[in-house]
């Protein structure tokens, strides 16, 4: 016999306002007590949300406000429904939705409940795999299972009775029994998700993409271990709505393995700015707020200006602070003898070029003047550096690489140890090419810093520029 057939489970379904436990409040409730062979106690209620029902749910449930009117607040039948689930194992279709609610609103009655759940949505996969739906209507449709009373609680709470009845006969393997340990991941997972997609994720750094029934990615990831990683998004009793539809809308995972979490990093950055999947958000807040511009005006001259970076400018540099650019731009200013007027602050009230060009009248020859600039820009981008980070590979046999260009990340991936390589070109062209952005780089300049030996330099040669202060005549300071 099953060993899970001498435990008591308490089939539940519920009715509610809205589709997450934080906004919206329960309407029908039906709780069938299961001791393995038979129900042996059967209990439904309406429920009286003291709220508006939407037009919606009624069309779905025929529950309305007319029907609610005369039954009984959540906290009349708060020890009823505690005095059912307490110390029983909690199975729904669907599991995470139900015990969400009646989670939270025993709280907000001062009831402490937590129990082990079985979905049906899962046991019905691992057990009756290659089905071509788990809702609960189509389920029932293949297994035979006579459903009536659809979308409301007792209706759906019989079929789900007879179902997990069939699941307890047919489960041989002792599945039941290995979802329910507590070291088991299933009483967390999402409903949809397929199984063997977790199963499939190695204990190694990489990127993991959530995917929705269509095939699209809502979500994308880093990790330094990404079975822990994707296992951790599925911890914790959050009911918040946000999470409640990311959790329902997660059908597969996919992943890419990477060498080490900066790789991962660098490829995760990459991912979202090449699919913005709809549930990354926290890279937004990293992006620079600043830029220095170059544009020629209509009088023929060219211009440099620090100012707000707005989405798809194009600009020189970028800076997380104005002060930044304007420091930059001053020495551009100063050491090339720009003048004062062609050369934009922001938003400063400290007027560099002031102080710097104060006896300049005449506008300056309009080609030289503009060579000035080009030769300014050109010199800016030069003093950024080129160099390779080297590092460890996927596997003993290779090494892992990442090229940046022109204090820009350009390139990364993976050789062979035993490739031939005759100079660091081939290294460069054998890299796959992307596309980085500032925090890119401040993700990299953090990681060279802590590990300077990884690092490979190139092209130190560069002249360095020696910069007067502009109120210090015999003081210098070095550019950059």
């Amino acid at each position: 016999m099953n060993k899970v057939k001498n435990i008591e489970y308490a089939i539940v379904d519920i009715e509610t306002t809205g589709g997450n436990a934080r906004g919206s409040r329960m309407t029908e409730i039906a709780i069938a007590i299961h001791n393995g062979t038979e129900v042996i106690d059967r209990w439904e209620s309406l429920i009286n949300p003291e709220r508006d029902i939407p037009l919606a749910i009624f069309a779905l449930t025929g529950i309305d406000n007319d029907v609610v009117a005369d039954a009984p607040v959540f906290g009349d039948i708060a020890q009823q429904v505690f005095d059912m689930l307490e110390g029983r194992i909690f199975v729904a279709h669907n599991v995470n939705f139900d015990y969400s609610f009646i989670r939270h609103q025993l709280e907000e009655e001062g009831y402490k409940w937590t129990a082990r759940k079985l979905c049906t949505v899962r046991l019905s996969r691992k057990i009756k795999p290659g089905l071509r739906s788990y809702s609960l209507g189509k389920l029932c449709d293949s297994l035979a299972i006579p459903i009536s009373n659809r979308h409301r609680a007792g209706g759906d709470t019989d079929a789900t009775t007879i179902l997990f009845s069939y699941l307890l006969q047919w489960d041989t393997e002792g599945v039941m029994e290995e979802m329910l340990k507590k070291t088991s991941t299933d009483q967390r997972f999402p409903p949809n998700l397929a199984p063997e997609d977790f199963e499939a994720l190695p204990d190694t750094p990489g990127v993991y993409y959530f995917m929705n029934q269509q095939g699209n990615v809502i979500y994308v990831g880093k990790a330094v271990n990404l079975k822990k990683r994707v296992a951790s998004h599925f911890t914790g009793h959050n009911i918040n709505k946000q999470r409640q539809h990311f959790l329902k809308e997660i059908y597969h995972i996919t992943f890419e393995i990477c060498a080490t979490e900066l790789m991962a990093l660098l490829l995760e950055c990459t991912e979202i700015k090449r699919l913005w999947p709809i549930h990354n958000r926290a890279l937004k807040r990293f992006e620079p707020k600043f830029g220095l511009f170059k544009y020629e005006a209509m009088n023929g001259y060219q211009y440099l200006a620090v100012g707000k970076l707005h989405k798809h400018s194009h600009c020189i540099q970028v800076f997380n602070l104005e002060n930044e650019g304007i420091h930059v731009l001053r020495q551009l200013m100063l050491a090339f003898e720009l003048d004062h007027r062609m050369c934009r602050f922001g938003a400063s009230a400290i007027p560099y070029g002031s102080i710097a060009n104060k006896d300049q009248v005449d506008l300056p020859e309009i080609n030289e003047h503009n060579t000035k600039v080009d030769r300014a820009i050109d010199y800016l981008l030069e003093q950024q550096p080129t160099f390779m980070i080297m590092d460890k590979g996927r596997t003993v046999e290779e090494k892992s690489y990442i090229w940046v260009e022109k204090g820009n990340f350009y390139a990364m991936g993976y050789l062979d140890q035993y490739a031939q390589v005759t100079s660091m070109d081939d290294i460069r062209s054998s890299l796959k090419r992307y596309y980085g952005n500032h925090y890119m780089m401040q993700l990299i300049k953090a990681y060279i810093s802590k590990y300077p030996y990884k690092v490979t330099h190139l092209h130190d040669t560069q002249d360095v520029l020696i910069l007067p202060e502009p109120n210090q005549e015999n003081e210098y300071l070095l550019l950059f």
